[in-house]
């Protein structure tokens, strides 16, 4: 089983240091934006506020984007929160269907281990791998804080990089279950299920027919606006996602188990 997560590991190590930078590192020069634009933003800010359900959608009702705290929360947050998804869902709804699509499984499935180690290990593996771009992105964003001179909210940050982390656990958890019924990988459809999610959050937070559904979306727990404004954490929505990631892992372990597989 080891061998199994040191492979997957290896394999998918471009693809994590290509993600981690690129949206570690829009993250980063957005940031730096900030002392250059800094009196730009404090005569839009007013503006921005007073709009409506963009201002609500955004979080910029709430919070005040002159702010480092606001900027980060609304510019940053948004890449952040797009970017993570989107790798997440990538990485793991191809963990399992790749062997059938490539034909490896032949190999693989010979081996002395069984169906379920194979899966745990490769669940770890996508669990590794979201870490790792957690911590690269994290890394990241502290140094523009730094190069900045800003004070850094610690709190806040590190409350906000906690629940994507969790976020992005769920969203590769829903997309892992997939991976165990197709026997291709559907890429498009796991980065469209990404971009729904956030959707959902965007429209849920304007709608307000929506708002008591808003749980139901990852996207609900790990807000930057409701996390930088200091707003009350929704248990609730953090009790369904984690129990939707348990039902979609169990899923995945019991149907690759019993399924039959291609050749």
């Amino acid at each position: 089983m080891n061998r199994i997560f040191i492979k997957e590991l290896k394999m998918n190590s471009k693809m994590l240091l290509i993600w981690s930078l690129a949206v570690g590192g829009i993250g980063f020069a957005c940031l730096l934006l900030y002392s250059s634009m800094e009196g730009e933003i404090r005569g839009m800010a007013d503006a921005f506020s007073n709009m409506g359900m963009f201002s609500d959608a955004f979080g910029m009702s709430t919070l005040s984007i002159a702010t480092i705290k606001g900027y980060f929360a609304t510019e940053v947050g948004t890449v952040h929160g797009l970017g993570g998804s989107m790798f997440a869902a990538l990485i793991a709804v191809g963990m399992l269907s790749k062997e059938e699509e490539h034909h490896t499984g032949e190999f693989l499935y010979s081996l002395p281990v069984s169906r379920r180690s194979i899966v745990l290990a490769k669940a770890i593996c996508i669990l590794a791998m979201i870490v790792l771009f957690s911590l690269i992105c994290t890394g990241l964003y502290a140094l523009g804080f730094v190069i900045l001179g800003e004070e850094l909210p610690v709190k806040e940050f590190t409350s906000y990089m906690a629940f994507q982390l969790v976020m992005n656990i769920e969203i590769a958890g829903i997309c892992f279950a997939l991976s165990s019924v197709f026997s291709k990988t559907m890429t498009g459809a796991s980065l469209g299920l990404a971009l729904i999610f956030y959707l959902y959050d965007l429209l849920g937070r304007v709608i307000p027919d929506l708002k008591k559904y808003l749980f139901i979306g990852p996207f609900s727990y790990a807000n930057a606006s409701d996390i930088f404004s200091g707003a009350d954490l929704s248990v609730k929505a953090l009790c369904f996602g984690g129990c939707i990631t348990v039902i979609c892992l169990v899923f995945a372990f019991i149907h690759y188990d019993r399924r039959d597989l291609a050749a």
